[in-house]
């Protein structure tokens, strides 16, 4: 299964308002393992910012005067996400502008072509209710490491969603995530983790262990009257050592 955790920032919290988007970030997960594949945009809203939301993640318009506007870059965008479930924090915010975004560019729908939506605050709220569950709180609640993020930054946060949500589905709260390459402002970047360097031990059942695994066997087929599936698959089971 193909995934991808996604976050933005913007310059208010109000789309149908007129506030627009100036920053998404997002990371690639196939069958819950990054690839180290991330788009990262950085947008120039063809509008001021307010104060308050600067304050959150520190983007100003002087930063983004040399900054793509959003038409330029949303056929990447979508070609990103095109088939993959999307995991979001709160994802009716960021819904919400994307569908704006594409909207204003004169292009069809966001949602188009792709295969899904979790909420991850929604998720959270079942999991932990009446509890805070923003992105921060998930963070101290499941031991994910924060301690690098000061500012609210898109790419960041959605590195960061990528442990939480991990941590929520399968209990993991640790995730090798520094192979993606955050160095680059813009454009997308595809890194590939060197695998070659890890050496997993192999761990093999000593000759006790694989004669008192037989006799388990063999009880269980003497009991049921040799009806035991296993035998038609791997044929006769192998005599024991010893019997217990």
């Amino acid at each position: 299964m193909r995934q991808i955790i996604l976050d933005t920032e913007t310059t208010g919290l109000n789309a149908n308002a007129g506030d627009r988007l100036i920053e998404i970030g997002c990371v690639e997960m196939v069958n819950r393992r990054l690839t180290g594949r991330h788009l990262h945009y950085y947008v120039h809203p063809e509008r001021d910012i307010h104060e308050d939301a600067i304050a959150v993640h520190g983007i100003t318009l002087e930063f983004l005067a040399d900054k793509p506007k959003f038409a330029e870059v949303a056929h990447d965008i979508r070609e990103f996400v095109q088939g993959a479930e999307l995991i979001i924090h709160n994802a009716a915010f960021d819904m919400g502008f994307l569908e704006m975004e594409f909207k204003l560019a004169g292009l069809t729908s966001f949602r188009e072509g792709i295969g899904g939506v979790i909420d991850t605050l929604r998720e959270a709220r079942q999991m932990f209710p009446g509890k805070r569950n923003s992105l921060d709180a998930l963070c101290d609640r499941l031991g994910v490491s924060n301690a690098h993020r000061t500012l609210h930054g898109a790419l960041l946060d959605a590195e960061l969603l990528a442990e939480v949500y991990l941590a929520m589905t399968r209990g993991q709260n640790s995730l090798v995530i520094d192979m993606i390459d955050t160095s680059t402002g813009t454009g997308v970047a595809a890194a590939s983790a060197d695998l070659s360097v890890l050496t997993l031990p192999v761990l093999l059942a000593t000759d006790d262990e694989l004669s008192a695994h037989a006799t388990v066997l063999k009880e269980l087929d003497k009991a049921s009257g040799g009806k035991t599936v296993w035998k038609d698959v791997a044929g006769e089971l192998p005599a024991p050592t010893t019997v217990q």
